[in-house]
């Protein structure tokens, strides 16, 4: 988008305004690609009925299945997979050639031209991009290529940008945030940005938060660093996919579940009040009820403040594609629908404790579901994917997004919290 801006286009999310219709694909997961699928097909009926003279085809679904999209949809134009970025122009203009060779792997920078389609107040800030881990159910490496950092420099530069137009909490983000910098030489590459980024002077509070980091890439020095600075929130993300040790060994991850309540004990003492995130995949090939009973027993020992469950994806170029006995669609239904029951119980434990208590909170806005309430969030609710703080009254001025106001939770429900903004 930033790109196409700075050639002089002008960017609608309205398909039925559009002269050219651009599609951003994912292809991580079958439900990801059909939703990608039934998108262009959608797309391509609004190109016969509108407008539109244009519809280019970009993203992960392009790295995988470029040549099958051309062929088998007629009215896609062009294709634009995640190396080719540079090249969005021309298949919006119609100079791109039909079979564009792939550039060298991209990784933008500070001065590439960006727009944000995030509200003013937060943003998300890749540090990296592709990944080097071998785990056996991804194919995201395929697509999007070896490990590699930005420099530390050019984060920072563009980290002080956004505060400076306003930003309050920079997420930062990468197929995998704890591998930062080895590719650099750098030690504790990720430790070291965060101190930098820490450090930045802001005319305001400011938030900084990393997603995605991989289990045994959790230093000491990390954690540390995350309990140094008020700006880095208490809050970690760990994708750890499962607790049993054959599964993991399966995945080829490695780990089990007394390795990771070992780890989490070290972060709950190292970083206060830390909110610690998952995601366990469930139905993986070859998991038995006692497999599952163990993630289970885990997830109930390790009381995650927040957890995702994803079902088995089997994905026909991923390693797991070739794994005997895989689990039915019911059996993995099945399992999901009770490990988010278990998870459910302990989130409205957790925000039933939080009743009476106040927070500092970043509003939101007015919730998109009624105009009866506004939505807010805390330091430990990650944009999108954690729960909200509904606000349902206030006291002093009226609320403001991207405003930083103290709240007063009031009552609590399974993820959410409900309460006052306070003057």
């Amino acid at each position: 988008m930033g790109q196409l801006v700075a050639q002089g286009h002008e960017v609608t999310p309205r398909a039925e305004d559009a002269d050219v219709i651009v599609v951003n694909t994912c292809s991580f997961i079958d439900p990801a690609k059909q939703e990608s699928v039934d998108t262009i097909l959608e797309m391509a009926e609004f190109k016969k009925s509108g407008k539109a003279k244009r519809l280019v085809v970009t993203g992960c679904l392009v790295e995988r299945y470029g040549a099958d999209i051309r062929k088998s949809i007629a009215d896609v134009d062009a294709v634009v997979g995640t190396n080719q970025l540079v090249q969005i122009g021309a298949a919006v203009t119609g100079a791109l050639a039909p079979a564009a060779p792939a550039n060298e792997p991209y990784l933008y920078h500070d001065l590439t031209p960006r727009l944000r389609a995030t509200p003013k107040h937060y943003a998300y800030l890749k540090i990296a991009e592709g990944c080097d881990h071998p785990c056996a159910f991804c194919v995201i490496p395929q697509f999007r290529g070896r490990f590699r950092s930005r420099q530390p420099e050019s984060v920072v530069a563009e980290a002080t940008r956004m505060f400076q137009e306003g930003v309050e909490e920079i997420n930062l983000i990468g197929q995998d945030t704890t591998c930062y910098g080895e590719d650099l030489g750098m030690s504790d590459g990720l430790a070291q940005l965060l101190d930098r980024l820490a450090r930045i002077e802001t005319p305001r509070p400011k938030w900084i938060r990393f997603l995605y980091s991989y289990p045994n890439k959790v230093t000491t020095r990390l954690l540390e660093t995350m309990a140094r600075h008020r700006a880095l929130v208490p809050y970690i993300d760990i994708p750890l996919q499962h607790a049993s040790a054959g599964v993991l060994k399966r995945m080829k991850r490695g780990g089990s579940a007394d390795v990771f309540l070992k780890l989490i004990g070290k972060i709950r003492r190292t970083v206060p009040e830390v909110a610690i995130r998952t995601s366990m995949i469930v139905g993986y090939p070859a998991e038995t009820d006692a497999e599952f009973d163990e993630l289970c027993r885990f997830v109930e020992e390790a009381r995650f403040d927040h957890l995702g469950a994803f079902s088995y994806s089997d994905e026909e170029t991923s390693a797991s594609f070739h794994l005997p006995n895989k689990i039915d669609r019911r059996t993995i239904y099945n399992r999901k629908r009770h490990l988010m029951a278990l998870q459910r119980k302990i989130s409205r434990k957790s925000r039933r404790t939080m009743v009476g208590q106040e927070y500092e909170v970043l509003v939101e806005g007015p919730s998109p579901d009624t105009n009866l309430l506004w939505q807010a969030r805390v330091a430990t609710q990650a944009p999108e994917i954690d729960g909200l703080c509904y606000v349902n009254d206030f006291e002093g001025t009226a609320p403001a997004p991207g405003q930083r106001r103290r709240f007063r939770a009031t009552a609590a429900y399974d993820y959410d919290l409900v309460g006052t903004l306070l003057p």
